[in-house]
Order: C-alpha cells, then structure tokens, then sequence
C-alpha cells in the first residue's frame, strides 16, 4: 500500500517522518499526473502546491482551523489529504468538483472560484473567531499571486493590517503566473524578490557557513531558518511591499522544501497575530512537460498523454474562441482604434494573438475586472475602441463599471463574453448564465449572440462599429459547430431559419440554442403544429420585426441558455405587452439555481432543454392542456393532435 491510500484524513500526517512526507509528496505528484490526464483539469497549479499543502494540514488542524483557497484550482491536493482520492469522476456529473465544495466535505469552506476574495473571507472568519472567543482557532488564506493583482486582495489586507491580535495566516503562493504570467507592478517587485542575487546569496552562504559545523550546526541552522528567512528578508529589502501594512512577513521561502515550509508555518501559527508566509513555487513542479509549457504550464488539461502530456482528445471543429480571436485581428488590422483589454485571461479568451500581431495595443490588466471595465471607458473617451474580453461569468464582478462608467457615459465599448450559458465541468460558479439577465438592465445596451461561427464574424464586426455605447457579444464554450444559414434576413437584421406551414408556434433562439429550436420545429411538423424559428442574431433591444411575428402567430416560445429570470425571453413578453400584443409567451432557459459540475448536454437534460421535453410541452400548450395557452385556432383549422414520444432525431 501506498503512503497516500493510508491518508483519510490530515491527521494521519502526524505519524509520517520527514522522509515520509517527502516520498508523500512524491506520490500525489503521481496521482495527480495519472487521474488528472484521464479526466482533464487544473492539473499544473496543484503540482505547483504539493509540499506547501501537506505543510499546511501538517501545522494546522482542519477543520477546526479554516483553510481557505483563492481562487481553489489548486485544491486537488488538500481534497487528496481530506480522504478524497476517487478522481476516477473528477469534474464530471457525481464526481468530485474541481474547486472547493461544502457538500463534499466539512475541510471545504469557500467554493467559490473567483479570484481575490480568500483575505476578505479570512478577515471575517478570523473576526467572528475573536469575537466569539474561540482565541485557539486560525485561519489560513491560501492566495496565489495572480490573486494579488485583484483590487478585493488590498481592500482586505487594509482592513487586516488594522487588528493585530487575530490568529491569520496569508500563504502567498508565488510561482509568478496566474493563467499566464502574472503581470504588472506588483509582479515585477515579486519577481524581484524571487531573483534577487543578494537574498540568494546570502542564503547559500549561510548554509554553507552551518554546513561546516557538521550535524550541530545543520540543526541550529534547521532551529533557525524560519527567523534567518526574515533577516534576510529585510537585509535585502524584500519587505518593501508589505512594510507599510504593518503585518508581519516570512519568506520568501522555498515552497517545494518541505522542512523549510513546515518551518515557516510553524513559525506563523505561534505568532498570535496576522502573518504573510511568502512561498515561491514552481508551477507544474516535477512534470516535465508542464513546466516546458510556455503558454500556461498545464493551468488546465483536457485529456492528455500522461507520458508526453499531448493530447488525446481528437481535433474537431474551430472553438468559438479561435474564431473570435482570428477575426479580431482582422478587423483590429483594418481599424487603428480598436484595442484589447484583459483581466490576466489573453490566451483563454483569444486576445493573445491579437497581443502578437499588436502588442502595444492590448492590455493585461490583471484580475480586476472593475478596473478593467472603467479604463475602458477612459480608452473610450480617448479616441480608442476598446473590446474587454472575459468569461460570462466574470461580467458579474464589473457590474457597476458596465453601468456607471460605460453605459452612463455612452462610451463605445465591445464586451466579448467567452464561456457564455451552461460550461459544465467547472460548476456553479463558471456557469456564465447570469449576462443577458444582469446586463439587459443597463440602458442603451446592445446584447448579441452569434449562433455558429459565420454569425460570430458578422456581428463582431457590427458590434465594434458602435461608438455611442456599449455592445456585447457573447457565446458559449466548445466548437462552433455546423453553421445554420437563414432563408430569409428582415429589414432589421433578424434571420428566419425555418417557416412552417402555417403560424402556429414562433420560435426565438439566442445564439447557439438555434440548432434545438429547428429541432423542436422539425417535431412540431410531425405534430401537424407550423412553427416559425427565428433568430434575432441582437437580443437587446428585441427587434420590432420579432414583435410583428408575435402578433401573427399563436404561441411565442423563447429558448436561450441564460436564466429565465429576467432573461430574453422575459424582454420579449414585456415588450409584447407594451405593444399591445397579447400572444401568449413561454419564456424556456436555466432555473435560477447554483447548477453543479457535468457535461454540457447532461446539465440541459436535467433543467429540460431538449428537443423533445420542449416539443412535448409546446404541443400541450397549442393544444390547450398546458399554460400558456395558445391563441384559438382560425376556423376550420385543426392540428394533429398526439404528443411526440421519444425517438431518435438527428444529433
């Protein structure tokens, strides 16, 4: 039996030597590149944390100490050490999820993955802890310092540096990336201190100096590594950067020396009030092809080649990311003005090729989406036209900016929102099925969503057109897929892709869902019930061609893979009865519920968005056993009348 199969829980690293922690470590390097490469995932920030994990469940007592990862990719490791060691599922529908979960276990605290918010966590676990007596509790933030880029990390910090009597510990994860390199002032200053010659030396030199002294001296030196790291520390002034925040610093210290972490955090746990323990770490530490990586270093895998870590998974279609990015530098190679802007995302949402072609004109801000959002805005009034890329699901955290600072201000920005509706293996808080509900709330907001690749172009190129306030394009994650031509454009650019027989059921699809509602429409047929499938191609504000189709048809049914809460479909029924429309609407997305991790076309079979559940459901409306009812047939008109059973259709 392996050391790992013998760890149920953190306790059990109390019985292992020194030597056994190490071999340990040696063995989760080798679980993770083995699970990870059958089922995809955050495989190279985990290598990244192996030893600093294994110190952490060393030195402190989970649960009753709280361990909270920011942004929790890097959580493989510590679920290993809490008995969860079934990866067989990892990421997939009733396997374990790829961040913290509470469900899964009581070591599991914050699950969200978005960056920056661990200190604002720990700030107020560790006020509750004091405040309730409970003076014996700590809690350790575990930050990458990518993570340090995000403008929550200083509000946090600030109001840390505040109360010094709190049992805190801030583990800075340095390994100089986040997805990519981490970029700006404050990595260039940790850059420095990973680099410096001056700490360098001086740690080599005292070593040696020890060394000499056989093995008293390299157990003095062990007794006092912890305090020569922070006279080195401030001999070589790597201090500089939390001096003024009144916290108590250690390190840097070597992340991947078990005995100089251990060190360290034992050294933080008794200090009785907050401490930054600066690890520098490698990320993809001990996998070859992960640290050979130049892109990202393995940030995350589909499946690979455990040996060569090549991919496995067969080459399909172009991703919507690919396409957007080849089209942006086409259009930015045609318009001077455009720019590209970032939150520490170019490669994920494709801006890295434009920053090839035109490096000075695309800008890595980091993980501030607020800041993002408003400096566009400042680019905006400067002449420029700014296209922000970021993941749906990020849109969130740059609400306010999107509103205040954007929409208010009529500036011409283009939002280009990846990973758009269900993204499935990454849960809840990936999902990016919050946008078109938050943003149609802002005034003057134009929403897009391309439907395959050709549409994608199109209305790219539109959308950058537009300089008197913001537009947005967004789609989803995965391949383009076929391309659905329209057999008929409207005056004001909405594409029919189907017309039935006769106006019984008016199908709107957002975006990609166009391929379900043709489907639902080749269902109806079947049914005797004619249906009108549309596609907006610019959701917000809904056409008036969409309007005068209402009118004409008896049912209007919307299918998007956003919530249906305040979602388009909604949009559509407001603006129908504003019009003096009655024609009934059934409004078909996402619950307004945290959806957990799984595939794509497993999560819509749970929440109902099928060809079939839908055509079922639509015939019952038209037939009048369903709300909403359809509006009365005209006279001497009657449909066939069964429900659709369940049958193969084309995929």
């Amino acid at each position: 039996m392996s050391l790992l199969e013998t760890i149920t829980g953190p306790r059990d690293l109390d019985a292992l030597s020194k030597e056994q922690l190490v071999q340990l470590a040696a063995e989760v390097r080798a679980f993770l590149v083995s699970e990870v490469s059958k089922s995809g995932g955050h495989l190279g920030p985990n290598l990244g944390v192996v030893e600093l994990t294994i110190a952490i469940h060393r030195v402190f007592e989970s649960p009753r100490d709280s361990i909270v990862f920011d942004t929790g990719h890097q959580s493989y490791v510590h679920k290993l050490l809490t008995g969860r060691q079934d990866f067989s599922r990892l990421r997939q529908l009733g396997g374990l999820a790829g961040y913290p979960q509470r469900s899964e276990s009581v070591h599991d605290i914050v699950e969200s993955s978005h960056a920056s918010s661990s200190l604002s966590w720990a700030d107020g676990i560790s006020r509750a802890f004091e405040m309730t007596g409970q003076d014996d509790r700590h809690v350790v933030a575990v930050v990458g310092d990518g993570a340090l880029t995000g403008g929550m990390t200083w509000e946090a910090l600030n109001n840390i540096s505040d109360d010094n009597t709190r049992r805190l510990i801030i583990v800075v994860n340095d390994n100089g990336r986040s997805y990519a390199p981490t970029i700006g002032g404050m990595a260039r200053f940790l850059n420095t201190v990973r680099t410096r010659r001056s700490y360098r030396s001086l740690y080599l030199t005292s070593q040696r100096a020890f060394d000499r002294l056989g093995a008293p001296g390299r157990a003095l030196y062990r007794g006092m590594r912890g305090g020569l790291h922070g006279f080195l520390s401030r001999f070589s002034n790597n201090e500089a950067l939390y001096s003024n925040l009144d916290i108590k610093y250690i390190g840097p210290v070597d992340g991947h020396d078990m005995d100089a972490m251990l060190e360290a955090l034992r050294q933080a746990r008794g200090y009785g009030a907050p401490v930054i323990v600066h690890a520098i770490t490698q990320k993809g530490k001990g996998y070859d092809p992960a640290m050979q990586d130049a892109a990202d270093q393995f940030h995350a895998v589909g499946q690979i080649d455990p040996e060569t870590g090549e991919s496995t998974e067969s080459a399909g279609a172009p991703s919507w990311t690919s396409v957007f990015a080849d089209e942006l530098v086409t259009l930015a190679s045609a318009n001077e003005r455009l720019v590209g802007i970032t939150a520490a995302m170019l490669r994920p949402t494709g801006l890295h090729k434009m920053a090839e072609r035109f490096p000075g004109r695309v800008h890595d801000v980091g993980i501030a989406e607020q800041h993002a959002v408003a400096s566009a805005a400042g680019l905006a009034f400067g002449g420029l036209h700014p296209v922000v890329a970021l993941y749906a699901t990020f849109i969130n955290r740059a609400f306010d900016q999107v509103l205040m600072d954007v929409a208010l201000h009529k500036a011409g920005v283009t939002f280009v929102l990846d990973r758009a509706g269900v993204t499935g293996p990454d849960g809840p808080s990936h999902h990016g099925m919050w946008d078109l509900a938050i943003l149609q709330a802002v005034p003057g907001i134009r929403l897009s969503a391309p439907r395959d690749g050709a549409r994608l172009r199109e209305e790219l190129g539109e959308a950058v057109a537009v300089d008197d306030g913001p537009t947005v394009l967004r789609f989803p994650k995965g391949s383009v897929g076929v391309e659905f031509e329209a057999v008929d454009r409207l005056e004001d650019g909405v594409d029919v892709l189907h017309a039935g027989s006769q106006k019984d059921v008016l199908i709107v699809t957002v975006g990609p869902m166009a391929g379900m509602g043709l489907e639902v429409a080749e269902r109806l047929a079947d049914q005797g019930i004619g249906a009108t499938v549309v596609d907006p191609r610019w959701v917000v504000p809904v056409p008036k061609s969409i309007i005068r189709l209402a009118a004409e048809h008896r049912i209007v049914v919307s299918i998007e893979d956003g919530i249906r809460v305040g979602g388009i479909g909604t949009r559509i029924r407001q603006d129908l009865r504003e019009a003096g429309v009655d024609t009934a609407v059934t409004e078909l997305g996402l619950p307004d519920e945290f959806l957990d991790h799984g595939s794509r076309a497993e999560i819509l079979e749970r929440v109902g968005l099928t060809p079939q559940h839908i055509a079922r459901d639509v015939v019952a409306m038209v037939l009048g056993s369903k709300i909403p009812h359809a509006r009365p047939l005209p006279e001497g008109h009657t449909p066939t009348g069964s429900i659709p059973v369940t049958r193969p259709r084309r995929d």
